[in-house]
């Protein structure tokens, strides 16, 4: 089993990696379809199903939907032409994507939100439809956006796709128990099997710059949420609490025997910087997906900025570590919070960080392993249920808690030899079989916990 570090880390924009950057993904895959195709196209159409259709506002899923059919796509997105596109479209009611005449495309009455079951393949599901001048449809195709940015269309999805090994890699592991092993047999750290198999499929400079790259796009967007503040858009009149936190944390450096659970806030503060910055529809970095943005890079700068001897030498360890477990999660269970609620989204990101900060604090395969799983068993039956469908509220502050969590598991960890009684794999398949149990109302529809209980007007 082979994903990318890149695949794992992906950058784009906020406020979801599966409501908006998948959507947005979907619709630019649809008119590559359309570039290569005999019709006569004239217009187009978009229908949202299941947990696209239920938090599409929320996510910006409609938004992401337009913008992707006018030709924007995730890495490159440029808010300012975004707005500029956006206000064309609403006047002309067209979309004009490069390489394609103008196409009819009015918002209002070509994008449909379909409150009814789901469609079959996915949670996240949406169809694309092309029309010709008479308006009868002559090319369409259904998108799965399947977590973190990950899109398949519905063949794609049916043969396998998302299981897809690709081409042989020196490494192949599809559970802990068999990247153990062979870190054992072989002598090496999980770092070093990740890179070698990320190197067999690129280059070694490519690898690194990448990386480098990853780390600059979060360590960005933690600063952007330090330096930034006011009131969240959405109309939950969520105040921004980041930058805040940060002032005054820098007020008490200095004082006499700080408390030691201030280190807490400072982990805390890192992350929900990071998703204060996705909720309000800023680039950031998929880890795994964008509603668990945070964990990550704020374990990572907590390493940096508190821990002696800490060095960015050590981030491309701690990102191809974090990657080989968010692989393994993706592989065996699933990252997606509209199919297994938040343990898929924060905990596997808790489970990600806590293998990363393990591994560049010296440990073993082992308790690489023991701390992932620390961190991700503390996350188990963690539902999914955003008020009014906006990633803000639970979500800005549960990413702080995921980042502390990390921490904790990675330090227990380290206070063992990695032997253990629950292996990384049972808590994977335990996660899986939660989601599959938990009630629908429970995975990023808005349709129970908190998002019902809470008033949100």
């Amino acid at each position: 089993m082979f994903l990318s570090v890149f695949e794992m880390f992906k950058v784009g924009i906020g406020p979801s990696s599966s409501h908006t950057m998948g959507p947005m993904v979907a619709a630019g895959r649809f008119l590559d379809l359309l570039r290569g195709s005999p019709f006569q196209v004239h217009g187009l159409r978009a229908s949202l199903h299941g947990s696209l259709a239920h938090t599409g506002v929320g996510h910006a899923t409609d938004r992401a939907t337009v913008l992707g059919l006018a030709g924007f796509q995730p890495e490159s997105y440029d808010p300012e032409a975004a707005e500029a596109a956006l206000a064309r479209i609403r006047d002309t009611k067209q979309v004009t994507p490069e390489g394609l005449a103008p196409l009819q495309f009015d918002p209002k009455k070509d994008l449909r939100f379909d409150f009814g079951p789901a469609l079959p393949g996915h949670a996240n599901g949406m169809i694309l439809l092309a029309t010709d001048a008479q308006g009868d449809v002559v090319l369409q195709e259904t998108y799965y956006s399947v977590g973190g940015g990950f899109v398949l269309t519905e063949a794609e999805l049916a043969a396998g796709r998302d299981t897809d090994e690709g081409d042989p890699v020196p490494y192949p592991f599809k559970t802990a128990a068999e990247m153990l092993q062979m870190a054992e047999n072989n002598g090496l750290s999980i770092a070093e099997m990740k890179r070698a198999n990320e190197v067999s499929r690129g280059t070694a400079e490519g690898l690194d710059r990448g990386v480098k790259r990853i780390w600059q796009v979060m360590n960005d967007c933690i600063d952007r949420g330090l330096e930034n503040d006011g009131i969240l858009p959405g109309g939950l009149n969520v105040r921004r609490r980041a930058r805040g936190i940060h002032d005054a944390l820098q007020s008490e450096r200095g004082r006499n025997q700080p408390a030691p659970h201030t280190i807490n806030d400072w982990m805390s503060m890192y992350a929900m910087a990071v998703n204060e910055e996705n909720a309000a529809g800023g680039q950031v970095v998929t880890a795994p997906t964008n509603g668990a943005a945070g964990v990550v890079p704020a374990t990572i700068r907590y390493w940096l900025d508190h821990v002696p001897g800490a060095s960015a030498a050590g981030i491309p360890d701690f990102l191809l570590t974090a990657a080989a477990i968010g692989g393994l999660v993706k592989y065996n269970a699933s990252i997606s919070g509209a199919e297994a609620g938040c343990q898929a989204e924060v905990g596997s990101a808790s489970a990600m960080a806590a293998a990363g900060l393990c591994a560049v604090l010296g440990g073993s395969p082992a308790q690489i392993e023991n701390a992932a799983e620390i961190a991700l068993e503390h996350h188990l039956g963690m539902t999914c249920d955003p008020v009014k469908g906006l990633v803000q509220v639970p979500c800005i502050e549960r990413n702080g808690l995921g980042a502390v969590k990390a921490v904790t598991a990675a330090s227990l960890a380290l206070r063992g030899n990695g032997t253990h009684l629950v292996p990384l794999d049972a808590c994977i398949e335990t996660m899986r079989q939660t989601g599959v149990d938990m009630a629908e109302k429970y995975k990023e529809t808005s349709l129970g916990g908190l998002a019902v209980n809470v008033p949100n007007c």
